[in-house]
């Protein structure tokens, strides 16, 4: 796979100011703005909201960077990002305002709309438990002057932190808290905890309330809500996830009988010449639908570089979409770049109610004999059957390219994620 234009950028940087060897002996570098644009623009070379982002040379050397300023950074062995969990929780359903038509919850194509919408649905304040919610802060400030401890290979490390810039996703204010929301459109495994703890530390100080950050991801009709804290407030790496909550709005009854119907009617395609998925998460098979549903073409470079994808990820994820029919791998006209698209049918999915889009979902796995043969088995059994099975299953069905024993198990664990998707979306 061949360099990003900011690993190569970055090999540059690090060249002329021999920034190992100044990490190594003195535990950090600092750089300005000024001096990376020489090679290409800051904004582009310092926004990593994910560990998958990090340049190749940060990576390999266990390096992280922070703004400490409007045009400041400091790179060193810090540890800036922290795991999202994984728990399996229980879905809220929630009802949207019937009476709103500039509003569309089925049609989020931004973190604002995603935020708006929680706001109006009532699940900011079911999630703050706060009866009088009003929108207050919002934007890019100034972040004052702070300093707080990291945790880096060496140590605690501090920061000093002067007027860097500051952007709130959304500041509601209630009779007790001021909650701060960090908004992603997108799922991702991880977060940049300097999102949720420069604005912390910036009101921390100014008002006497309680100040929660709050992180919000919204995906295919789902709110999901992460409230965290910080034990030590100077202390970045002191993060504690309070509690977390998924919400939908409710559409219509998801359950084992409509399931049932699903399968029993839905006709069987032949294994298409498209590498078999491995590409365990159907959620993120279904937000990489919904990014290309809000633009006609996205290069995979981008992808990578702005989603929580990398590389190889991006390459499973679009060849999945592409073996169910929703979308494509081709160059652009344009910039002749490798990217993807959706197809007729994945424009169609989106033009769906949420209710109805899930059923889609469903009926095109299914449609692969795979997939209907594990979820029978499944149904009638009352449990997943084991990898043995499942690779008994898939060798049965002329699967396309799998050439070894190994790779059969490997990719049964995309079969089982998909046939727990399925599951999670039949209403207790």
């Amino acid at each position: 796979m061949s360099n990003s234009k900011n690993d190569i950028a970055w090999q540059s940087i690090f060249d002329k100011h021999k920034i190992i060897e100044r990490i190594l002996k003195e535990g950090h570098f600092e750089i300005t703005a000024t001096e990376i644009n020489k090679f290409r623009e800051a904004r582009l070379m310092t926004k990593f909201d994910h560990k998958s982002q990090l340049p190749k040379l940060f990576v390999e050397n266990n390096l992280s960077i922070l703004p400490t300023s409007r045009g400041g950074y400091v790179i060193g062995t810090f540890e800036t990002f922290c795991d999202f969990n994984n728990d399996e929780i229980q879905v809220t359903p929630i009802e949207f305002p019937t009476f709103l038509e500039s509003l569309d919850y089925r049609d989020i194509t931004s973190e604002s709309t995603a935020i708006n919408c929680a706001f109006v649905a009532k699940i900011l304040h079911d999630f703050t438990e706060e009866d009088n919610l009003l929108p207050t802060v919002s934007g890019r400030m100034s972040s004052s002057t702070f300093s707080f401890d990291i945790n880096s290979a060496k140590g605690a490390f501090t920061v000093n932190v002067e007027n860097s810039q500051v952007e709130i996703d959304g500041g509601y204010e209630g009779d007790y808290s001021l909650n701060l929301i960090e908004a992603k459109n997108y799922i991702s495994s991880d977060f940049l905890v300097r999102q949720i703890y420069y604005p912390y530390k910036l009101w921390i100080n100014r008002i006497h309330k309680q100040v929660r950050p709050i992180f919000l991801t919204y995906s295919n009709g789902v709110f999901h809500l992460r409230e965290y804290s910080f034990a030590n407030i100077n202390h970045y790496n002191s993060i504690v996830l309070v509690k977390h909550k998924k919400y939908l709005i409710q559409e219509g009854c998801f359950n084992l009988e409509i399931l049932t119907e699903i399968i029993d009617k839905t006709k069987k395609v032949n294994e298409p010449k498209t590498p078999f998925p491995q590409a365990d998460s159907f959620e993120r098979v279904v937000n990489l639908c919904e990014l290309l549903s809000q633009r006609d073409f996205i290069t995979k470079e981008e992808i990578t570089e702005n989603y929580d994808f990398d590389a190889r990820q991006t390459d499973y994820y679009s060849n999945a979409g592409k073996y169910l029919g929703l979308m494509e791998i081709g160059k652009d006209p344009v910039s002749k770049q490798i990217g993807c698209y959706l197809t007729d049918l994945g424009k169609e999915v989106f033009t769906l109610s949420l209710f109805d889009r899930q059923k889609e979902f469903i009926r095109l796995i299914v449609s692969h004999s795979v997939f209907k043969l594990t979820l029978k088995s499944l149904l009638d059994n009352g449990e997943m059957p084991d990898r043995d099975e499942i690779v008994h299953i898939m060798l049965k069905s002329n699967l396309y390219n799998i050439n070894s024993t190994s790779t059969y198990f490997r990719r049964a664990s995309t079969i089982v994620g998909w046939i727990n998707w399925i599951m999670n979306q039949i209403e207790e």
